[in-house]
């Protein structure tokens, strides 16, 4: 089966209790861009991380979004690199 886009939502906490707001994660399978909503604030800029990452940014400068191009080879490669730094250094936490 292939999912042509996706949206998931969750709600975090951080230590101590505290809530955040609900996230939202979508992904487009055809153009595999993965984009992460932190926030609905309004966007007021954006920052590009790499060319494939950029964040986006409300008034304030904060972090409200990220947006992933070549999603899966993204995510592919960073699991491959925890996995092979686990690999590498086992007593490491």
């Amino acid at each position: 089966m292939i999912i042509d886009s996706m949206r998931v939502e969750w709600t975090e906490f951080r230590p101590g209790g505290i809530r955040l707001n609900k996230t939202k994660m979508a992904y487009f399978d055809q153009e595999d861009i993965l984009h992460l909503e932190i926030s609905d604030e309004p966007e007021k800029g954006s920052i590009e991380l790499n060319p494939n990452i950029t964040v986006e940014l409300n008034d304030a400068g904060e972090l409200i979004g990220i947006e992933i191009l070549n999603a899966s080879v993204f995510i592919r490669d960073s699991i491959m690199e925890s996995v092979q730094a686990k690999i590498l250094s086992p007593d490491e936490v």
